[in-house]
Protein backbone atom coordinates (compact mmCIF):
# COMPACT_ATOMS: atom_id res chain seq x y z
CA UNK A 1 0.00 0.00 0.00
CA UNK A 2 1.32 3.30 -0.89
CA UNK A 3 1.66 5.92 1.83
CA UNK A 4 2.68 9.42 1.52
CA UNK A 5 3.39 12.14 4.00
CA UNK A 6 1.07 14.94 4.16
CA UNK A 7 1.56 18.12 6.87
CA UNK A 8 2.64 15.47 10.04
CA UNK A 9 -0.68 12.89 8.98
CA UNK A 10 -0.10 9.83 6.82
CA UNK A 11 -2.54 8.84 3.38
CA UNK A 12 -3.81 5.56 3.08
CA UNK A 13 -4.68 4.39 -0.57
CA UNK A 14 -7.92 3.72 1.32
CA UNK A 15 -9.25 7.40 1.75
CA UNK A 16 -7.87 7.15 5.51
CA UNK A 17 -6.16 9.57 6.92
CA UNK A 18 -4.26 8.35 10.50
CA UNK A 19 -1.71 9.90 12.62
CA UNK A 20 -1.74 12.97 14.46
CA UNK A 21 -3.72 16.19 13.94
CA UNK A 22 -2.65 19.80 14.54
CA UNK A 23 -2.13 20.01 18.55
CA UNK A 24 -1.52 15.87 18.64
CA UNK A 25 -5.22 15.23 18.28
CA UNK A 26 -6.26 11.85 17.24
CA UNK A 27 -7.50 12.28 13.44
CA UNK A 28 -10.61 9.53 12.64
CA UNK A 29 -10.32 7.48 9.80
CA UNK A 30 -12.87 5.82 7.55
CA UNK A 31 -12.89 2.80 9.89
CA UNK A 32 -14.13 4.92 12.84
CA UNK A 33 -16.88 6.11 10.51
CA UNK A 34 -17.81 2.51 9.54
CA UNK A 35 -17.88 1.72 13.30
CA UNK A 36 -19.86 4.58 14.05
CA UNK A 37 -22.52 3.89 11.14
CA UNK A 38 -22.79 0.09 11.53
CA UNK A 39 -21.72 -0.59 8.08
CA UNK A 40 -18.77 -1.41 6.26
CA UNK A 41 -15.47 0.85 5.14
CA UNK A 42 -17.04 0.07 1.59
CA UNK A 43 -20.23 1.56 2.47
CA UNK A 44 -18.79 4.39 4.09
CA UNK A 45 -16.75 5.34 0.58
CA UNK A 46 -19.96 4.73 -1.64
CA UNK A 47 -21.93 6.63 0.39
CA UNK A 48 -19.35 9.77 0.96
CA UNK A 49 -18.63 9.63 -3.24
CA UNK A 50 -22.30 10.39 -3.79
CA UNK A 51 -22.50 6.91 -5.35
CA UNK A 52 -26.27 6.09 -6.42
CA UNK A 53 -26.56 2.69 -5.35
CA UNK A 54 -25.99 3.34 -1.29
CA UNK A 55 -29.55 3.28 0.37
CA UNK A 56 -30.60 6.67 1.01
CA UNK A 57 -30.91 6.13 4.95
CA UNK A 58 -27.81 4.54 4.92
CA UNK A 59 -26.20 7.59 2.97
CA UNK A 60 -27.75 9.71 6.17
CA UNK A 61 -26.65 7.82 8.55
CA UNK A 62 -22.75 7.57 7.14
CA UNK A 63 -22.83 11.28 6.84
CA UNK A 64 -23.81 11.48 10.43
CA UNK A 65 -21.15 9.55 11.92
CA UNK A 66 -18.74 11.18 9.40
CA UNK A 67 -20.02 14.92 10.55
CA UNK A 68 -19.72 13.61 14.19
CA UNK A 69 -16.42 12.75 14.11
CA UNK A 70 -15.21 15.00 12.03
CA UNK A 71 -14.24 12.58 9.10
CA UNK A 72 -13.23 14.31 5.94
CA UNK A 73 -11.66 12.00 3.21
CA UNK A 74 -8.56 12.85 2.03
CA UNK A 75 -8.24 14.08 -1.58
CA UNK A 76 -4.74 13.23 -2.36
CA UNK A 77 -4.97 9.65 -1.34
CA UNK A 78 -8.24 8.67 -2.96
CA UNK A 79 -6.74 10.09 -6.39
CA UNK A 80 -4.11 7.34 -5.53
CA UNK A 81 -6.72 4.84 -5.65
CA UNK A 82 -9.45 6.62 -8.35
CA UNK A 83 -6.49 7.72 -10.67
CA UNK A 84 -8.82 11.41 -11.04
CA UNK A 85 -9.67 13.92 -8.92
CA UNK A 86 -13.45 14.70 -7.31
CA UNK A 87 -13.65 17.60 -10.08
CA UNK A 88 -15.55 17.81 -13.13
CA UNK A 89 -14.78 20.02 -15.93
CA UNK A 90 -17.54 22.16 -17.76
CA UNK A 91 -16.67 23.22 -20.95
CA UNK A 92 -19.40 25.80 -22.60
CA UNK A 93 -19.30 27.83 -25.58
CA UNK A 94 -20.14 31.48 -24.33
CA UNK A 95 -20.24 32.23 -20.78
CA UNK A 96 -21.81 35.64 -21.02
CA UNK A 97 -24.60 33.93 -22.52
CA UNK A 98 -26.90 33.67 -20.21
CA UNK A 99 -28.12 30.40 -21.50
CA UNK A 100 -24.97 28.62 -20.42
CA UNK A 101 -24.57 30.79 -17.21
CA UNK A 102 -28.13 28.74 -16.32
CA UNK A 103 -26.88 25.20 -17.70
CA UNK A 104 -23.60 26.02 -15.53
CA UNK A 105 -25.55 26.54 -12.11
CA UNK A 106 -27.04 23.37 -13.08
CA UNK A 107 -23.84 21.33 -13.37
CA UNK A 108 -22.77 23.14 -10.33
CA UNK A 109 -25.82 22.54 -7.79
CA UNK A 110 -26.07 18.33 -8.66
CA UNK A 111 -22.21 18.22 -8.77
CA UNK A 112 -22.26 19.90 -5.51
CA UNK A 113 -24.66 17.53 -3.67
CA UNK A 114 -22.59 14.51 -5.01
CA UNK A 115 -19.24 15.84 -3.39
CA UNK A 116 -18.25 17.54 -6.46
CA UNK A 117 -16.16 20.28 -7.40
CA UNK A 118 -16.79 22.43 -11.16
CA UNK A 119 -14.23 24.05 -13.38
CA UNK A 120 -16.13 26.07 -15.83
CA UNK A 121 -14.18 26.80 -19.15
CA UNK A 122 -14.73 29.38 -21.61
CA UNK A 123 -14.38 27.88 -25.41
CA UNK A 124 -15.59 31.10 -27.09
CA UNK A 125 -16.74 28.87 -29.85
CA UNK A 126 -13.31 28.10 -30.85
CA UNK A 127 -12.34 24.96 -31.79
CA UNK A 128 -8.54 25.36 -31.18
CA UNK A 129 -9.15 26.78 -27.28
CA UNK A 130 -11.54 24.15 -26.44
CA UNK A 131 -9.00 21.20 -27.27
CA UNK A 132 -6.54 23.12 -25.09
CA UNK A 133 -9.17 22.77 -22.81
CA UNK A 134 -10.12 19.46 -22.63
CA UNK A 135 -6.38 18.77 -22.73
CA UNK A 136 -6.07 20.73 -19.00
CA UNK A 137 -9.17 18.43 -18.13
CA UNK A 138 -6.62 15.39 -19.23
CA UNK A 139 -3.80 16.13 -17.37
CA UNK A 140 -5.74 17.40 -14.18
CA UNK A 141 -7.31 13.56 -14.23
CA UNK A 142 -10.56 15.36 -13.93
CA UNK A 143 -13.20 13.19 -13.09
CA UNK A 144 -15.81 13.78 -15.79
CA UNK A 145 -16.25 16.07 -18.49
CA UNK A 146 -19.28 18.22 -19.43
CA UNK A 147 -18.86 20.08 -22.70
CA UNK A 148 -21.09 21.94 -25.24
CA UNK A 149 -19.13 20.87 -28.59
CA UNK A 150 -17.57 23.71 -30.78
CA UNK A 151 -19.29 21.82 -33.63
CA UNK A 152 -20.42 18.79 -33.98
CA UNK A 153 -16.97 17.14 -35.53
CA UNK A 154 -15.54 18.67 -32.44
CA UNK A 155 -12.38 16.30 -31.48
CA UNK A 156 -13.01 14.22 -28.03
CA UNK A 157 -11.19 11.22 -29.41
CA UNK A 158 -8.31 11.44 -26.44
CA UNK A 159 -11.47 11.71 -23.72
CA UNK A 160 -12.37 8.53 -25.22
CA UNK A 161 -9.33 6.92 -25.48
CA UNK A 162 -8.19 7.84 -21.80
CA UNK A 163 -12.05 6.70 -20.56
CA UNK A 164 -13.01 9.52 -19.20
CA UNK A 165 -16.42 10.08 -18.75
CA UNK A 166 -18.06 13.03 -21.13
CA UNK A 167 -21.80 14.35 -21.38
CA UNK A 168 -22.66 16.91 -23.84
CA UNK A 169 -24.86 19.62 -23.80
CA UNK A 170 -26.72 21.66 -26.17
CA UNK A 171 -24.95 20.25 -29.07
CA UNK A 172 -24.98 16.47 -29.60
CA UNK A 173 -21.82 14.43 -30.36
CA UNK A 174 -21.85 10.59 -31.49
CA UNK A 175 -21.34 7.49 -28.96
CA UNK A 176 -21.63 9.49 -25.56
CA UNK A 177 -24.51 10.82 -23.50
CA UNK A 178 -26.30 14.08 -24.07
CA UNK A 179 -28.69 16.08 -22.89
CA UNK A 180 -30.46 18.16 -25.72
CA UNK A 181 -33.15 20.79 -27.00
CA UNK A 182 -35.33 20.13 -29.83
CA UNK A 183 -33.96 22.91 -31.70
CA UNK A 184 -35.43 22.66 -35.39
CA UNK A 185 -38.79 21.68 -33.72
CA UNK A 186 -38.75 24.92 -31.50
CA UNK A 187 -37.63 26.95 -34.48
CA UNK A 188 -40.34 25.83 -36.64
CA UNK A 189 -43.07 26.13 -34.31
CA UNK A 190 -41.93 29.83 -33.52
CA UNK A 191 -41.89 30.28 -37.25
CA UNK A 192 -45.53 29.29 -37.60
CA UNK A 193 -46.17 31.83 -34.74
CA UNK A 194 -45.08 34.40 -36.95
CA UNK A 195 -46.89 33.27 -39.71
CA UNK A 196 -50.06 33.10 -37.53
CA UNK A 197 -49.70 36.31 -36.30
CA UNK A 198 -49.84 37.78 -40.18
CA UNK A 199 -46.31 38.33 -40.92
CA UNK A 200 -45.67 37.76 -44.50
CA UNK A 201 -41.63 38.34 -45.16
CA UNK A 202 -40.61 36.01 -42.32
CA UNK A 203 -36.69 36.60 -41.85
CA UNK A 204 -34.20 34.69 -39.60
CA UNK A 205 -30.81 35.61 -37.96
CA UNK A 206 -28.85 32.24 -37.01
CA UNK A 207 -25.26 31.59 -36.23
CA UNK A 208 -22.54 30.39 -38.10
CA UNK A 209 -22.65 27.27 -40.33
CA UNK A 210 -21.47 24.00 -38.74
CA UNK A 211 -22.56 24.64 -35.59
CA UNK A 212 -25.89 22.27 -34.76
CA UNK A 213 -27.98 24.80 -32.84
CA UNK A 214 -27.51 27.91 -35.61
CA UNK A 215 -28.05 24.85 -38.80
CA UNK A 216 -31.61 22.89 -36.76
CA UNK A 217 -32.88 26.54 -35.69
CA UNK A 218 -32.47 27.64 -39.80
CA UNK A 219 -33.76 24.47 -40.98
CA UNK A 220 -36.66 24.85 -38.59
CA UNK A 221 -37.40 28.08 -39.95
CA UNK A 222 -37.33 26.37 -43.39
CA UNK A 223 -39.59 23.60 -41.99
CA UNK A 224 -42.42 25.71 -41.62
CA UNK A 225 -42.15 27.68 -44.45
CA UNK A 226 -42.21 25.21 -46.72
CA UNK A 227 -45.34 23.94 -44.54
CA UNK A 228 -47.18 27.07 -44.71
CA UNK A 229 -46.20 26.89 -49.39
CA UNK A 230 -43.98 30.14 -49.08
CA UNK A 231 -41.09 30.79 -51.40
CA UNK A 232 -39.35 34.07 -49.90
CA UNK A 233 -36.34 32.75 -47.75
CA UNK A 234 -34.35 36.23 -45.92
CA UNK A 235 -31.86 34.43 -44.13
CA UNK A 236 -28.20 35.96 -42.55
CA UNK A 237 -25.88 34.45 -40.61
CA UNK A 238 -23.54 35.79 -38.47
CA UNK A 239 -21.54 34.98 -34.80
CA UNK A 240 -23.36 33.97 -32.16
CA UNK A 241 -23.05 37.58 -30.49
CA UNK A 242 -25.17 40.59 -30.48
CA UNK A 243 -22.36 42.14 -33.18
CA UNK A 244 -23.49 39.53 -35.31
CA UNK A 245 -26.99 39.76 -35.03
CA UNK A 246 -26.63 43.34 -35.65
CA UNK A 247 -24.30 43.02 -38.65
CA UNK A 248 -27.12 40.19 -40.06
CA UNK A 249 -29.80 42.56 -39.21
CA UNK A 250 -28.89 45.53 -41.33
CA UNK A 251 -27.61 43.60 -44.22
CA UNK A 252 -31.66 41.93 -44.07
CA UNK A 253 -33.36 45.49 -43.91
CA UNK A 254 -32.09 45.79 -47.43
CA UNK A 255 -34.85 43.14 -47.94
CA UNK A 256 -37.45 44.62 -45.87
CA UNK A 257 -38.42 41.25 -43.40
CA UNK A 258 -41.64 42.44 -41.35
CA UNK A 259 -40.33 39.58 -38.83
CA UNK A 260 -37.47 37.97 -37.85
CA UNK A 261 -36.51 34.56 -35.98
CA UNK A 262 -33.50 34.86 -33.91
CA UNK A 263 -31.19 32.24 -32.88
CA UNK A 264 -30.38 33.53 -29.47
CA UNK A 265 -30.59 35.77 -26.93
CA UNK A 266 -27.03 37.55 -27.68
CA UNK A 267 -27.64 37.99 -31.67
CA UNK A 268 -31.10 39.25 -30.51
CA UNK A 269 -29.64 42.84 -28.22
CA UNK A 270 -27.54 43.47 -31.91
CA UNK A 271 -31.23 42.75 -34.01
CA UNK A 272 -32.78 45.33 -31.32
CA UNK A 273 -29.94 47.90 -31.85
CA UNK A 274 -29.95 47.51 -35.96
CA UNK A 275 -34.09 47.95 -35.98
CA UNK A 276 -33.92 50.61 -33.44
CA UNK A 277 -31.58 52.57 -35.22
CA UNK A 278 -33.51 52.27 -38.71
CA UNK A 279 -36.71 53.84 -37.26
CA UNK A 280 -38.49 50.27 -36.79
CA UNK A 281 -41.07 49.75 -34.31
CA UNK A 282 -40.62 45.96 -32.57
CA UNK A 283 -43.90 44.31 -33.52
CA UNK A 284 -46.02 46.87 -35.50
CA UNK A 285 -43.50 47.15 -38.08
CA UNK A 286 -40.89 44.16 -37.38
CA UNK A 287 -41.98 41.00 -35.18
CA UNK A 288 -39.54 39.59 -33.72
CA UNK A 289 -38.89 36.40 -31.87
CA UNK A 290 -35.75 34.87 -30.28
CA UNK A 291 -33.97 32.04 -28.50
CA UNK A 292 -34.12 32.09 -24.88
CA UNK A 293 -36.15 33.79 -22.27
CA UNK A 294 -33.42 36.21 -20.69
CA UNK A 295 -34.28 38.56 -17.70
CA UNK A 296 -34.04 41.72 -19.40
CA UNK A 297 -37.28 39.92 -22.24
CA UNK A 298 -39.68 41.65 -19.98
CA UNK A 299 -38.12 45.14 -19.87
CA UNK A 300 -37.95 46.53 -23.18
CA UNK A 301 -41.34 47.84 -24.94
CA UNK A 302 -42.86 46.20 -25.82
CA UNK A 303 -41.78 42.30 -24.35
CA UNK A 304 -40.09 40.21 -26.33
CA UNK A 305 -41.44 37.08 -27.60
CA UNK A 306 -39.40 34.27 -27.17
CA UNK A 307 -38.69 30.13 -27.40
CA UNK A 308 -37.55 29.58 -23.76
CA UNK A 309 -35.46 26.63 -23.28
CA UNK A 310 -34.87 24.88 -19.92
CA UNK A 311 -31.27 26.21 -19.53
CA UNK A 312 -31.00 24.79 -15.85
CA UNK A 313 -32.27 21.41 -16.50
CA UNK A 314 -30.11 20.71 -18.94
CA UNK A 315 -27.16 20.92 -17.01
CA UNK A 316 -28.68 19.44 -13.76
CA UNK A 317 -29.61 16.47 -16.01
CA UNK A 318 -26.17 16.27 -17.63
CA UNK A 319 -24.28 16.32 -14.15
CA UNK A 320 -27.02 13.47 -13.15
CA UNK A 321 -25.53 11.60 -16.59
CA UNK A 322 -22.38 12.31 -15.84
CA UNK A 323 -22.27 11.14 -12.20
CA UNK A 324 -23.73 7.88 -13.73
CA UNK A 325 -21.33 6.87 -16.33
CA UNK A 326 -18.63 8.06 -13.03
CA UNK A 327 -20.00 5.05 -11.26
CA UNK A 328 -20.95 2.57 -13.96
CA UNK A 329 -19.20 3.62 -16.98
CA UNK A 330 -20.22 0.28 -18.83
CA UNK A 331 -23.46 1.68 -19.16
CA UNK A 332 -24.90 2.56 -22.59
CA UNK A 333 -24.56 5.81 -23.97
CA UNK A 334 -28.14 7.85 -22.47
CA UNK A 335 -29.78 10.90 -24.84
CA UNK A 336 -32.53 13.11 -22.96
CA UNK A 337 -34.70 15.58 -25.30
CA UNK A 338 -36.19 18.42 -23.25
CA UNK A 339 -38.74 20.85 -24.85
CA UNK A 340 -38.43 24.29 -25.61
CA UNK A 341 -41.75 26.18 -25.05
CA UNK A 342 -42.53 29.48 -26.98
CA UNK A 343 -43.64 32.64 -24.76
CA UNK A 344 -45.73 34.68 -27.02
CA UNK A 345 -45.33 38.87 -25.70
CA UNK A 346 -45.79 41.96 -27.72
CA UNK A 347 -43.31 42.07 -30.26
CA UNK A 348 -45.18 39.51 -32.21
CA UNK A 349 -48.76 41.19 -31.22
CA UNK A 350 -49.29 43.90 -34.43
CA UNK A 351 -52.30 45.03 -32.36
CA UNK A 352 -50.88 45.79 -29.15
CA UNK A 353 -47.44 47.24 -30.21
CA UNK A 354 -46.38 50.38 -29.56
CA UNK A 355 -47.41 53.69 -32.14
Amino acid sequence: MRVIDYSGRYAFADGAVKGAGKGGVAVATISDVARQAGVSTATVSRALNGKSTVDPALVARVRAAAEELGYHPNGLARNLRRQETAVLALIISDVENPFFTSIARGVEDVAQTAGYSVVLCNSDENADKEQRYIDVALQERVAGVVLSPTDVSSSVERLRHRGTPLVAVDRPLTECDQVLVDSRLAARQATEHLIGAGYRRIGCVTGPAGIRTADDRLAGYRDALDAAGRDLRLERRGEYRASGGRQATEALLAESPDALLVANSAMAIGVLEALGEAGLRLGRDVGVVAFDDVPWATLIDPPLTVVAQPAYEIGAAAARLLLARIAEPSLPPAATMLEARLIERGSTQRATSPR
